[in-house]
């Protein structure tokens, strides 16, 4: 049987208002990823990337310069959409989180839930590789013991909700796999688009070029072009400050620009 593994990681996560906290995985069916590694291999030595060297979405890895780095990610992120991959998304406003650890703590949950469901339309079992970290109190480990044993509380959700289709948490570090790499280079992509946008920086055409290479990636329900939360979610789905609202729509409406069709509905209430 063909299954489903997600590598996950998150950007942003500095406390910094104004800027959305990104948590995200990338699905790779087991079918095609022995290919998919090999694929990401050949472009590394096609490159000159040392077999040593860790691959991120930066800095650059020698001898490559800014250019032909930039091309060497685009054919990685090709070769992942070639090879049927993925992408789950979930963002949140720094100033609406309760800190940087617990909005990890919601989007790693919201991720897996969401992995959950795209595992039930597709009939089949997933594995959960998130990069390691150490948050406060160094909790993770218990974290991911009652995501498996459990399953996981949400915010939109009332009590917690298993994860059945998901058969184990593991943990991933850079280096360790060549799909680590490509996780952190479309995350890391992904956040660079999107600050771009927050940050009003002057590099909008860049940034909605960037969209539209990963936009392919992002889950879609079958012969629809537009991507449900479990594709790309934004957290909250109701918010009572119009200000922040805003925010949410003015993000919300950049990402359908560069093609990335968010459907979801981003409720202000009062």
């Amino acid at each position: 049987m063909n299954m489903q593994l997600l590598y996950c990681d998150e950007s942003n996560l500095e406390d910094r208002p104004g800027d959305f906290l990104i948590y995200a995985g990338v699905m790779i069916p087991t079918d095609r990823a022995k290919q998919l590694s090999d694929a990401i291999g050949t472009l590394r030595r096609t490159a000159g990337i040392d077999p040593s060297s860790l691959v991120k979405f930066a800095p650059a890895a020698a001898p490559l310069d800014h250019a032909g780095y930039r091309a060497f990610k685009q054919a990685i992120i090709e070769a992942a959409i070639e090879h049927g991959c993925k992408l789950l998304a979930y963002a949140v406003l720094h100033d609406l989180s309760q800190g940087p650890d617990v909005a990890r703590r919601w989007g790693i949950n919201t991720i897996c839930w969401h992995f959950q469901c795209a595992l039930r339309r597709l009939e089949q079992p997933g594995l959960v590789l998130i990069d390691r970290f150490n948050d406060a109190g160094n909790l993770i480990d218990d974290h991911l013991r009652e995501k498996m044993s459990i399953g996981v509380d949400l915010p939109h959700r009332n009590g917690t909700t298993p994860l059945d289709r998901v058969i184990g948490f593991h943990y991933a570090a850079i280096g360790q796999a060549h799909f680590t790499s490509l996780s952190d280079i479309l995350i890391g992509s992904l956040r660079w688009a999107i600050n771009v946008h927050c940050r009003g920086q002057d590099l909008r055409d860049n940034a909605l070029a960037l969209l539209e290479i990963l936009s392919p990636m992002f889950w879609r329900d079958q012969e629809s072009e537009s991507i449900p939360d479990i594709g790309f979610c934004f957290s909250p789905f109701k918010i009572k400050s119009a200000r922040f609202h805003a925010q949410y729509i003015s993000l919300q409406e950049f990402l359908r620009d560069g093609n990335i069709q968010s459907s979801q509905i981003i409720e202000l209430i009062g």
